[in-house]
């Protein structure tokens, strides 16, 4: 098997994600008196580029109309964009890609790699589909932090056409990113599961904020408003690209929530106190069940 730090790595989408991979590789990995690895990055803009240069993170930057240069000299490469931009990405570098590489990408819904088939990529690279559960609220590479995989979980959406030994060893360089669950699901699966633990959960932070009568309220916050609106302070075009990618799943997770809160607001308009106290008790169970897996 190939070693981790005498390969060349490419990161196209130097945001706070991809900036996250290239520290994360940078000190993980790379940081070894023996290795001879590299990391390279792509962005359209150059302002990120120049400091993660500086800042020694990276070993050569491309601009936007170098990047197929960039492709041909990686083993790993890092697609870091929006799920459209991606696809779009693949579609047009599919002749730029260094034979025998790994390509992987960031995207928080999956479908769409589905309905492209199996044509999206070469037969000679390996498409390896993944979602980093880790991140934070704000945006840009100066957001960006190795820190954010420690202890988190990565989603693995494993394509017949994988080799077992690519499969692997990309296993071993998210673990030495720091992330201590890997989880293998289909598509489909991924979907239908996100739908519920990430994106219900921006959709239920944003219409809370937005239900209230004015930032004022704010005053009279004690944490609990405050820890259920974090992800509120949301990137609005790609999380309105997120939901409507996966408007399907997502809309039938906002009936079955709206179906729950509905019995919870006829028990409170109603007075039924022996219902809501049956109600509260099994979500406290259903919680901490919840909290085991």
């Amino acid at each position: 098997m190939k070693r981790l730090d005498e390969l060349t790595y490419g990161i196209v989408g130097l945001g706070i994600m991809g900036g996250s991979f290239a520290k994360s590789i940078r000190q993980n990995i790379l940081n070894r008196s023996s290795s001879s690895g590299k990391i390279y990055a792509c962005n359209r803009s150059t302002a990120c580029l120049n400091l993660a240069m500086q800042e020694g993170i990276t070993d050569k930057t491309f601009t936007s109309d170098q990047v197929d240069q960039m492709l041909g000299d990686c083993d790993i490469v890092f697609v870091c964009l929006y799920p459209h931009a991606t696809v779009d990405f693949l579609k047009q570098h599919r002749d730029s890609f260094k034979s025998g590489s790994i390509i992987t990408d960031i995207s928080g819904v999956k479908g769409i790699f589905i309905d492209e088939g199996e044509s999206l990529v070469r037969d000679d690279v390996d498409f390896i589909i993944g979602h980093p559960m880790a991140g934070g609220e704000k945006e840009g590479y100066a957001a960006s932090n190795a820190k954010y995989f420690i202890n988190h979980n990565y989603i693995l959406c494993p394509r017949k056409e994988n080799k077992e030994e690519n499969v692997l060893l990309f296993k071993n360089l998210i673990g030495e990113m720091g992330f201590s669950r890997i989880t293998e699901t289909s598509c489909d699966t991924h979907d239908w599961k996100i739908g519920f633990t990430s994106q219900l959960c921006h959709v239920i932070a944003s219409a809370l904020v937005q239900s209230a009568d004015g930032p004022d309220i704010t005053a009279f916050g004690g944490g609990s408003f405050e820890d259920l609106t974090r992800i509120a302070m949301i990137n609005a075009p790609l999380w309105t690209e997120l939901f409507i990618s996966n408007r399907e799943k997502l809309v039938q997770h906002i009936d079955n929530f709206e179906k729950a809160l509905a019995v919870l607001k006829n028990d409170i308009a109603t007075s039924n106190a022996e219902d809501m106290k049956s109600y509260l008790e099994e979500v406290r169970a259903k919680r901490i069940a919840m909290a085991c897996r």
